[in-house]
């Protein structure tokens, strides 16, 4: 499970998070939704160490991360995968190379176990016979479809997306959702991703959360922020919402 209780961030006078707590159930998928510029990739950042809170804590299968030294950040942080926005994938390697990476540098496998595991990572995602293209030659659908292989090459616990679809035309978002909802069953990990697919983003996710003005504003089964009475959710799925309004 991930736990992060009463969190708070500012970047100079700007107040990004403001007080957010939220629980994300082990095993599920929980969709991350709200207006842009909310901070919802900054929460992300807050999950694997890369920014530290002003205040609270943030809990990873039980164990805090706040002000944890060094070693034990990277001994969490070998828990998770991560998907980013652009796929990340490096533009000097091929695909071999970017999904191998992280047994190159975190494992002593030998050359073979890591050709043998790169292929099944890679079949994983529909992919066959690729090993040797570089990252211009493969369509936006297609790197999404490699960073997922080198995300899942470590069998992580918990995998972050960040807008996994951003770019995308209509029917390959669909195939990417499928994908993860896929690999998802097969392996079993936590997930938290980011989207503004909406209201896509509900068929995949287990939960919803919407972030609005730095706090969780709703979290619940996708069914039940779908249909949610609260006015700043409707109006945010329903696509009217585009600016802060003000309630009694």
């Amino acid at each position: 499970m991930i736990r992060v209780t009463d969190l708070h961030k500012s970047f100079g006078r700007q107040k990004v998070i403001d007080g957010l707590s939220l629980e994300a159930p082990e095993g599920e998928i929980t969709a991350l939704i709200g207006p842009s510029g909310e901070g919802k990739s900054v929460l992300l950042k807050h999950l694997i160490g890369l920014l530290e809170p002003d205040s609270g804590d943030i809990e990873i299968e039980g164990e805090s991360i706040r002000g944890i030294r060094r070693s034990g950040l990277n001994r969490i942080r070998e828990k998770f995968g991560m998907l980013f926005q652009n796929a990340a994938l490096f533009d000097s390697m091929n695909v071999f190379e970017n999904v191998a990476f992280p047994l190159m540098e975190k494992t002593a496998l030998s050359h073979v176990e890591i050709c043998d595991r790169v292929v099944s990572a890679l079949e994983d995602v529909g992919l066959r016979n690729v090993e040797q293209k570089f990252t211009d030659e493969l369509s936006g659908g297609m790197k999404k479809r490699v960073a997922l292989a080198r995300a899942l090459i470590l069998k992580p616990k918990i995998i972050l997306f960040d807008e996994p679809t951003t770019g995308l035309d209509p029917i390959i978002k669909k195939a990417i959702h499928r994908l993860i909802r896929e690999t998802h069953e097969r392996f079993g990990f936590t997930s938290i991703i980011v989207s503004h697919e909406i209201p896509d983003i509900f068929d995949l996710a287990d939960n919803v959360a919407m972030l609005y003005k730095g706090k969780i504003r709703q979290f619940g089964k996708s069914e039940e922020i779908l249909n949610s009475a609260d006015p700043v959710v409707s109006q945010f799925i329903s696509g009217s919402l585009d600016g802060p309004i003000q309630l009694i």
